[in-house]
Order: structure tokens, then sequence, then C-alpha cells
């Protein structure tokens, strides 16, 4: 599979300005039910993993970039695991979907760098160039109509509340120097009730729901083909301009090109 698509890549046309509009793939789940694992393998068989960020066909984008800046207050409630990060509203939605479009007009785009030890964007940015699959994670992808409406396929990663809350306790704690208490405490407060009212309930809206995470190879595999399917066979296979009955296709420069932004 991989070498199919770095063949793709190397036998792309320099001279060409006409490229087809992104597919973009939205992958929701649970905290630390394995969705960033999940983008990740998928780009490790594309073969895309190994390639320099300007030449890569496919780009990963996590939701977690996109946390609105705290109000000092709110920031003060955060230090003390005391605010609700799993919340709707604590994602900047505005600048997603603006950052979708930009990615849909095939514009390299700046995405906020978060910090999670300050609760803070950072003064820094990550640039994204275009690609023509976009894989778009983070737990309430699928909450809002108007965001979830333009993903062309819906992963669901459906992992067991246990493995995920003992991988939250893990990652809090050594990467995000929280102490166990406090991981705990947000968990049952938070966490548990937002995965049960915001997250859970757009599991229907999925095309294909993941159990097991990047443990399941099968599944992976079959959306693995799916997309190299999009990339190697696409521009031959197209008619009018579309795919999958999606889209037109856009001009863009031929120097621009996709990169991972972590």
């Amino acid at each position: 599979m991989a070498g199919d698509s770095e063949t793709h890549l190397r036998d792309r046309s320099e001279n060409t300005d006409i490229i087809r509009q992104p597919f973009l793939i939205g992958v929701s789940g649970g905290t630390a039910s394995g969705k960033s694992s999940v983008c990740e393998k998928i780009m490790e068989l594309l073969g895309q993993n190994k390639i320099d960020h300007h030449q890569r066909q496919v780009a990963i984008l996590s939701q977690d970039s996109f946390y609105k800046v705290l109000t000092p207050e709110q920031k003060a409630k955060a230090l003390k695991g005391q605010f609700n990060f799993d919340h709707p509203d604590a994602f900047d939605s505005e600048l997603i979907m603006q950052t979708l479009r930009e990615i849909l007009q095939g514009k390299t785009v700046q995405i906020p760098v978060y910090d999670f030890v300050t609760h803070s964007r950072k003064d820094e940015f990550v640039t994204v160039y275009p690609a023509d699959v976009v894989l778009f994670e983070g737990i309430l992808m699928f909450y809002s109509q108007e965001i979830r409406d333009l993903f062309q396929m819906k992963l669901f990663v459906d992992t067991d509340p246990d493995t995920r809350l003992s991988r939250r306790v893990l990652r809090d704690i050594s990467e995000r120097g929280r102490e166990l208490e406090q991981v705990l405490a947000q968990y049952i407060t938070f966490v548990k009730p937002a995965f049960e009212e915001f997250c859970l309930p757009t599991k229907k809206y999925a095309d294909v729901i993941i159990p097991r995470g990047a443990d399941n190879l099968v599944a992976i595999n079959l959306i693995v083909q799916h997309i190299q399917d999009i990339l190697n066979g696409g521009l031959n296979k197209r008619h009018n301009g579309c795919i999958n009955g999606h889209s037109t296709p856009r001009q863009r420069r031929t120097s621009e090109s996709s990169s991972r932004p972590h």
C-alpha cells in the first residue's frame, strides 16, 4: 500500500495547475479512545509518515488545537481542574469552520498551538499545506451539524471506557503534570458526563465505527484502501471533476503540498 502512494507522489506532474478538492475525513470518539493513533496508523499504512511535510498528500489536524482562549477566571479554574474542556463551548467552532473552508479552497492554513500545561495558546502556529486527504480528529467533531456536514467520511473510534480512563490518567500525569486525584475528579465531574451527553450521541453519524481503535487493523486497512483509491485512482476515475459525488477541482500552485500539524 505504502509503495503505491509513494509512487503516485513521485509521478505527480510538476506542470499541472489543477488539483481536486481535498477529501475531508472526520474522526471522533471519547477521550483517549485512540483517535490520534488511528490517524497516525492510517498515515503510516499510506506511506505518508516518512515523506517530507511539503510533499505529503495526507494532513492531520486535531480539535485540541482549537480550544478557546480562556479568561483569567476560566484559567484559574482550569489550573485547579475545575474547567470543563469537554463541553462544546470550550472549542472555537468559528475558527474550525474558517479553517476547514480555507482548506477546501486550497489555501495554506495556520493552526494554533495549545499548551495543555498552562491552558493557553502559544505564540506560534503550525503551517498546514493543501492536501488531497485531510483527517480532522476530536471528541466533538460531529457535534456541530455545520462542521459535520463538511466531512465526506466520518469515523468513530469506539474503545472500552475503562481503557480510555487508564490512558487518560497515564497521559495527564506523565505529559501534562497533573496529580492523580485531580485527573480522577475531573474525569468524574466533567469528562464522563460530557462524553455521555455530547460525544456518544454523535456516534450515529459515523459511516464507520472502529472498535478497539488502532488495534483494529482490519477496519483501518479497509479505510486505507478507500483513501488510496482517492489518492491513486481518483484522477483517472473522476467524471466532470467529481469523485463519489463530491466537489469540483480547484486551482492551486504546484509548490503547495500537504503537511501534518503535529
